[in-house]
């Protein structure tokens, strides 16, 4: 039995910031397993946790550990486990659903009605041990790098959001180009569409986007994103647009640049309501409006695994910094300026 204690990183209090302590290797219940963390991520949300905005003060409830993309060994398993066997590298699904529901009941377990999340509702991965529900555990291949293992949650998010619809031979615009922005970008051109145009605010990350396949870029904040869009389409407009930023202006402008009967998916968290003009911008155009949540369980996985399995997505131009998991402070100051891709840190 694994007991004693593990450095973790906790989000102490409700506010900024969070901190190293030394905490319980923690227990598991029959139906879990106890994994040994080998690489976690910085994810979008956990920088609203470390940042303590007005999203994270009506949902999480510290002191506890935070952190949800990860890889890693199982090295103990539960009395009822069967799925998986210690040894196994896996990464998680990480939203845990209730299977009762009327969602759960149909197989739209994405949206289960009850779904807690893993180092938001419960203990992270940001320390040395995890302790899982062994049904939300996804068996890696053997040979995949670390790296690129801790990083398919999100890259989920992305696959969901990109092929939520049709974009073969069609034009898709990415707005935002954070971490999963820029996956959005690479899946986009994985599957086979005509343009990609990555918009954002941040040359930085536009300079990623170009190296993960786009072919447009506009900076939002020294170009007119819709003209330039105008351009690009000869006055169609885009076919779909993956919305990513959550900046209301941004948001605005993406339902503006959709062309008649395009889609409109998206994945962000806006941190306050946003005002869109429905009936000239969605109703009269025709256009279908996704909320994207999570990643379907367990198909999105799958086209996860074979995008990258395939190599027709490669997710290493992205990965711009590791640390050591006593090193998190400057990881997050990096994610938080916009100068980084995707933060690994390393217990």
């Amino acid at each position: 039995m694994f007991k004693g204690k593990m450095k973790a990183i906790v989000k102490h209090h409700r506010g900024y910031g969070a901190e190293m302590q030394d905490v319980n290797i923690p227990e598991f219940r029959e139906d879990e397993v106890l994994i040994k963390v080998n690489m976690a991520s910085i994810c979008g949300t956990d920088i609203h946790i470390y940042t303590w905005d007005k999203w994270s003060q009506g949902r999480v409830k510290p002191p506890y550990v935070f952190g949800h993309e990860f890889s890693g060994e199982v090295v103990e398993i539960g009395s009822n486990v069967a799925n998986v066997s210690i040894g196994d590298f896996v990464s998680a699904e990480t939203h845990i659903v209730c299977g009762g529901c009327r969602q759960c009941l149909t197989g739209q377990f994405h949206v289960c009605k009850h779904t807690t999340i893993i180092g938001v509702d419960t203990h992270g991965c940001f320390s040395e041990y995890v302790a899982l529900p062994a049904k939300n555990l996804w068996k890696n291949p053997i040979d995949m790098p670390p790296d690129i293992a801790t990083i398919q949650e999100p890259m989920g998010n992305a696959v969901h959001s990109v092929l939520a619809g049709d974009v073969l031979g069609k034009t898709v615009a990415i707005i935002g180009c954070g971490p999963i922005g820029l996956m959005a970008v690479a899946v986009a051109k994985a599957a086979g569409a005509d343009k990609v145009i990555a918009l954002d605010i941040n040359d930085y990350r536009l300079q990623l986007a170009k190296k993960m396949g786009a072919t447009h870029l506009i900076q939002s904040n020294k170009e007119d994103p819709l003209g330039i869009i105008q351009r690009l389409t000869n006055t169609d407009g885009v076919d779909v647009v993956c919305e990513m930023s959550g900046n209301p202006a941004a948001i605005d402008q993406g339902f503006k640049m959709a062309t008649n009967g395009g889609r409109v998916s998206i994945l962000s968290l806006p941190a306050q309501p946003v005002t869109l003009n429905i009936t000239e911008d969605i109703v009269f155009k025709g256009l279908t409006v996704q909320g994207i949540t999570g990643r379907k369980m367990f198909s999105t996985w799958q086209q996860v695994s074979s995008l990258l399995g395939s190599g027709k997505v490669d997710l290493r131009p992205m990965i711009t910094h590791r640390f050591s998991l006593s090193d998190f402070e400057m990881g997050f100051d990096l994610m938080i300026k916009g100068q980084s891709g995707k933060v690994l840190l390393i217990p």
